[in-house]
This record gives C-alpha cells, structure tokens and sequence, in this order.
C-alpha cells in the first residue's frame, strides 16, 4: 500500500513522463491550425466542458492553432420545447421550417456560442464568437432534401477573417449557422462545416469531438476501436456496413477533409476527460485517426 509521500510521487512522476512524451508532439504541431468539432456529451455535462475548454485553451498556449466549431442539439430542442414547437426530424436530419430556423439562429449564434466565447476566455484564451454569415465565411444554399426546410450545405468558404484571427492569437468559435446569396438562413450540419473549414484553411488535423469511442470493429465492443485507418479502409467499412448509422456522415466528412489536404481526421470519445490532449499529445491516443494513404506509417 503506498503512503501519501509515494503518492504523491507516483503521481508527479506521470506528470512529468506525459509533459515529457508530449514535448515532440508540441515541436511538430507548433503554428499548426487545429479544428476542433465542439459536441455531445462533452458539451452537456459541466465538468467535461470545463476540461475541453483547458484543452483548448492548452492548444493554444503550447503553439498549436485552434478553431472551434459547435452544434448544439439539446438545447435547441429545450428552446423549442419551451416555444411550444415540435422538434422534427428526416433522416437524420432537423426539419428547420422558418420558426424552427428562428430558433436555431438564437440559440446556436445568440446562446451556445457566446456561453463557449466566455468559457474559453475565462479559462485564459481569447476567444472570438462568428457564425458562417460573418466576413463571408460560409456561403449557404439549400440541401436538397424534399420537406426538410432551411437545411443547408456549403457551397463557399471565405476563410480570411479566420485566418487573421488565428494569426493574431485568437480562438475562433463558429456556430454552423450561415446563409445564402439572398440573406437566407441556414441550418448546416456542424460536422460538415468542421470538415469544409479544416479543408479551406489547410489544417494539420480535424478532431471530432463524439459520444462514441470512435471507429469500433465490432459495434459496441470498444476493444474492437480502429487506432488508426486510411481512407481507403475508412471507405470499405462503409461499404461493408461495419461503419454505420450516426458514424457514417461523420466518417465521409473526415475523409473528405483529408482528399483536400488536411492531415489526419480524428474521431475521438469527447466523454472522457481530456479527451483531445489525449489524442494529440500521447503516442497511444485514444480514438480513431483517419488518414490519407501517405500518411500511413
């Protein structure tokens, strides 16, 4: 049984082996931007959210380059909830009539963000809130499906106010909200947006914050996790259907990421506690890395 002294020194000594494990990650990931997809449980439960906001705010210190992009599903539907409008989906996707749309803009632009903007700045970062309508960041235009309203796709991205933000030391959260040539509003799929701004602004990696431990072989066996896949595997698990459901969307947005450039996609368990420090400064991490063929090794 240890006494308090050894404890202690247990503990400070895997302090000091994960600093110094972390050190050649830090060096190589340094001016690097890094785009983080904000959601799931780590965005309900307080304590969780107080570690990715560290963890970001962390990035940011050591070097690395964070953007933040968020959803924000629960508490949409609680808003809504409270208006007295029923929450609808199709396939997956949120029925986004024109009062619904309203909503959404509240809470994603209005609430989620500046409540994220005030965290990461509390926490020592300096953090600047944008949906896709600021500087003509996201371009709009209509997903197509039949009777889903104002869901959207990307059509542009004008990545330039991001850039300058990150050059300056600045964190940019951006909510998935933007519009189209005429000022419409649109709701678009956050996940989507994370892969699009990874892609235009040549991140070095797109995290996925999830509640899944990330691109399991067999489902629910979380031993069965894939540590590491390239697209072409990614895209043969799809075809097999052993990537499936909710994880499908978010493995084409990965993949897409990186057939434009960005170097590696992670899928990463946003319910364990700092999940994203984890993953980008351990040798093991702790999710799944999607990367282009090249990049194997």
């Amino acid at each position: 049984m240890f006494n308090d002294s050894e404890y202690i020194r247990e503990t400070e000594a895997t302090r000091v082996r994960v600093l110094s494990e972390a050190l050649p990650y830090i060096q190589q990931f340094a001016g690097r931007t890094v785009v983080v997809k904000y959601g799931g449980a780590a965005m309900k439960d307080s304590s969780l959210k107080d570690k990715v906001i560290r963890d970001i705010v962390f990035l940011s210190y050591v070097g690395l380059r964070p953007v933040v992009v968020h959803g924000g599903g629960p508490e949409i539907n609680s808003w809504l909830d409270k208006l007295g409008i029923e929450a609808q989906f199709r396939n997956g996707l949120r029925v986004t009539d024109a009062a619904t749309m309203d909503v959404v803009e509240m809470v994603l632009v209005g609430r989620v963000n500046k409540e994220i903007v005030s965290l990461i700045n509390r926490a020592g970062g300096s953090a600047v809130g944008l949906c896709g309508k600021d500087g003509n960041l996201i371009k709009a235009r209509p997903q197509g499906q039949e009777g889903i309203g104002f869901v959207g796709e990307v059509t542009n991205m004008d990545v330039s106010i991001l850039e300058a933000l990150v050059k300056n030391g600045y964190i940019p959260v951006v909510s998935s909200v933007a519009a189209d040539e005429t000022g419409q509003a649109y709701n678009i799929n956050a996940d989507t947006v994370a892969g699009e701004l990874a892609a235009a602004l040549g991140a070095e990696k797109l995290i996925l914050l999830t509640d899944t431990p990330g691109i399991l072989k067999e489902y629910k066996d979380p031993s069965s996790l894939l540590h590491k896949l390239d697209i072409q595997q990614a895209r043969e698990l799809i075809a097999q259907g052993v990537v499936s459901g909710g994880m499908i969307p978010k493995v084409n947005c990965c993949v897409r990421s990186l057939a434009q450039g960005v170097h590696a996609a992670h899928i990463i368990d946003g319910r364990i506690p700092h999940a994203l420090l984890l993953e980008i400064f351990t040798d093991s991490g702790i999710g799944s890395m999607i990367v282009a063929s090249d990049f194997m090794g």
